[in-house]
């Protein structure tokens, strides 16, 4: 059986957790003995079995959308021989579904993220939002199987989706290599910290994560006016969506700057071994998300031994285990798809509380994140999610032929 994994992001062209997600399970199946091409949008990579596609120059200056499209086609053209197409993320779900047709082979689709539950993408794709909104629901419709990375992420591909077959749709969850990612507290990663201008011995919240709605910001920038003096907020906040929403965050942080010091703003995508670094000497990592289908972020830092404060929603419950890896804000949010909190200023000030809560009893946090770090070795290793998605495989073809 060859598997033809079809993705946006793949190393080094990655920026965010579902480019994560698919270099670790290409790694985990052909340490499997799985053969396993991908198929990636951007250059070239130097990796057997590999391949680069760029976008096309004729749609240079089209919708993003649609220069998508393009990188899709030749893809799905290059797809022959495969006995199953495995696409992630709208950006490839087209590849799949064309590959699909075109090839006679079953298409699996792993979701990561729904377009009905980002309208704000609207901001930055214009009319493109409706196309991969179309392009999601095409794939969705007609694949072979559906994997949620939580249970959180299928109930809302089944509430978006109806009219999909919830036999179809399975849960396998993310994962972390817990071998890639440990704590590191050693002198040599105390002084990369001290030139980012980071004080190794203050106690800090740190958030690792892209400029977007989803992921909260704003709502952590407004609690950490809150925060002890004493505390850092350490924030490695990168790649924004839009202008309009790096302009919120960079009014918001002046005006904190304005009122306390210790805040460190990284906007440079960082290595592996200097988010280690930072996660390492967090007093606590913070993932405000409003929309999350798992967060992998949170088994990163929890790898690290760093405990979470997360909001109660999406998948992070299933990551974060409150009272014992960490804390879970609660949240009540609006049903249009946004995630807005319907009160806004409770849940800035239950995020403070729980931020607060944790900066006061280090010993507590140190102990929760030590629980995080057995809980992300016993349930969230690389090759078990492997064989429960190489199982999916398997049962797909089966039904197929």
């Amino acid at each position: 059986m060859r598997v033809d994994v079809v993705t946006k992001e793949y190393p080094p062209n990655i920026y965010g957790g579902a480019g994560v997600h698919v270099a670790e399970l290409v790694r985990a199946l052909r340490a499997n003995g799985q053969q396993t091409m991908v198929r990636a949008f951007g250059e070239p990579v130097r990796e057997p079995d590999t391949f680069g596609y760029a976008e096309l120059p004729e749609l240079a200056e089209a919708n993003a959308a649609l220069r998508t499209l393009g990188v899709d086609l030749p893809i799905a053209q290059d797809c022959a021989g495969a006995t199953l197409v495995h696409s992630h993320t709208w950006y490839a779900n087209m590849a799949g579904q064309l590959a699909s047709l075109l090839h006679d082979i079953p298409h699996v689709v792993t979701a990561h993220s729904l377009e009905p539950l980002r309208p704000w993408k609207a901001e930055q794709l214009g009319g493109g939002y409706a196309i991969s909104s179309y392009v999601e629901r095409t794939a969705y419709a007609h694949a072979a199987a559906v994997i949620a990375v939580s249970d959180g992420m299928r109930r809302d591909v089944l509430a978006s989706y109806p009219d999909l077959d919830p036999a179809k749709v399975r849960v396998v969850h993310n994962g972390i290599d817990s071998e890639l990612w440990r704590r590191d507290d050693s002198e040599t990663a105390r002084e990369a910290l001290r030139a980012k201008g980071i004080d190794p011995d203050r106690p800090s919240v740190v958030f690792v994560g892209r400029i977007t709605r989803q992921k909260g910001l704003p709502y952590l920038l407004r609690a950490a006016r809150s925060l002890d003096p004493a505390v850092q907020l350490v924030l490695c906040a990168g790649a924004p969506d839009t202008p309009e929403i790096l302009a919120e965050v960079e009014g918001l942080v002046d005006t904190l700057r304005g009122e306390r010091d210790g805040v460190v703003w990284i906007a440079d995508m960082l290595p592996r071994a200097e988010i280690i670094g930072i996660l390492s000497a967090a007093t606590v990592f913070v993932c405000p998300s409003v929309y999350e289908p798992l967060g992998i972020v949170n088994l990163e830092a929890m790898a690290c031994e760093a405990p979470v404060v997360g909001t109660a929603t999406g998948g992070i419950p299933e990551v974060v285990a409150d009272g014992e890896t960490g804390w879970l804000v609660p949240i009540e949010q609006v049903t249009d798809g946004t995630g807005t909190p319907v009160d806004p200023d409770r849940f800035v000030a239950d995020l403070a509380e729980a931020l607060n809560a944790a900066v006061a009893d280090p010993a507590e946090a140190r102990r929760r994140g030590v629980a995080g770090r057995r809980r992300a070795e016993r349930e969230f290793a690389w090759d078990a999610i492997a064989q429960r998605t190489l199982q999916v495989y398997r049962e797909v073809v089966d039904a197929w032929q």
